[in-house]
């Protein structure tokens, strides 16, 4: 600690260096320029970091190196999707683990070197997860049990290291090892990506913990802008619907799928007009995305 000229102590937090070198942080970006700012500050003590640029018309990937200048950019002519570009830059990584943190995350270097730390306690842990919290620091339930196997219940945050069944793909540490190349299914392009990851791990008795020592804050819908950001809500709408329904499909069947797409189509359609009533055109162009996601489907 060192003095200040009042002579009361103040707390200097000082990085592990040697620890941060062994990740590297991942962003995938898009229409996220405006994020950049708060991620140069939060990250500038991590040397590993590769951008991903999902086709931003904001300019997201050439601002990227004047606040992340140690950062790798992998600028993508066209959005390929979240899982697509993650794995694009889960291919370049040299490290024992990475860090997939999505824009709209801050995660501090004392936080990422409590994840490393509880990944080195469990050396056979396969993901470990910071608990999420809200912009106003209330906690966020970022993990669960698979849902299709039965409803979590119990207190939203664990005291402890807890293993879990899923975390939520906004901030998630992968031991690069336990996946032998095999990350991200690209047929999910946004939504459910995480749900088919974690499932799979499950499914392989591979263990993912969440560590409340470890916090990040979540400021949830926040990375993407861009110029039209009704189409923005249009699209997560859309892909949210189909990635639901690939998910049932996969993990399910086939005709589990198409119940639940017949099931959707009618709430849906149902829901519409009340939506018209209470006027939200975000949320209205969310739904009107939804609705189309569910009519266009098609099994495989």
């Amino acid at each position: 600690a060192a003095r200040s000229t009042n002579s009361r102590p103040v707390s200097i937090l000082v990085a592990d260096t040697e620890m941060l070198s062994q990740v590297t942080v991942i962003i995938v970006t898009f229409n996220s320029a405006h994020c950049l700012p708060a991620l140069g500050k939060a990250l500038t003590q991590l040397p590993h970091v590769i951008v991903v640029d999902n086709g931003s018309d904001d300019n997201c990937a050439t601002q990227t190196p004047v606040h992340l200048p140690q950062a790798q950019v992998l600028a993508l002519p066209a959005n390929l999707g979240f899982g697509a570009a993650n794995n694009r830059a889960l291919a370049q990584v040299q490290t024992p683990f990475a860090l997939l943190l999505n824009p709209d995350c801050e995660i501090t270097p004392q936080a990422v070197e409590q994840l490393l730390r509880t990944a080195a306690q469990w050396p056979e842990v396969a993901m470990v997860a910071p608990q999420l919290l809200q912009a106003n620091g209330q906690p966020e339930v970022n993990y669960r049990w698979p849902h299709l196997l039965w409803h979590s219940r119990g207190p939203a945050v664990t005291e402890g290291p807890a293993c879990v069944g899923f975390v939520c793909g906004a901030a998630m540490l992968l031991r690069m090892s336990a996946y032998q190349g095999q990350f991200f299914d690209e047929q999910f392009f946004l939504y459910y990506e995480d749900d088919d990851l974690c499932t799979r791990l499950f499914k392989q008795r591979q263990a993912m913990l969440v560590d409340p020592a470890a916090t990040a804050t979540h400021r949830s819908r926040g990375s993407v802008r861009g110029r039209s950001p009704l189409r923005s809500e249009y699209l997560r709408g859309y892909h949210h619907a189909q990635s639901k329904l690939i998910y049932a499909r996969k993990y399910q069947s086939t005709a589990a799928a198409r119940q639940q797409q017949r099931k959707l189509l009618w709430q849906t359609a149902l829901a519409l007009p009340l939506r018209l009533l209470a006027y939200n055109p975000r949320l209205l162009a969310r739904m009107w995305g939804r609705l189309q996601g569910v009519r266009h489907w098609k099994p495989l």
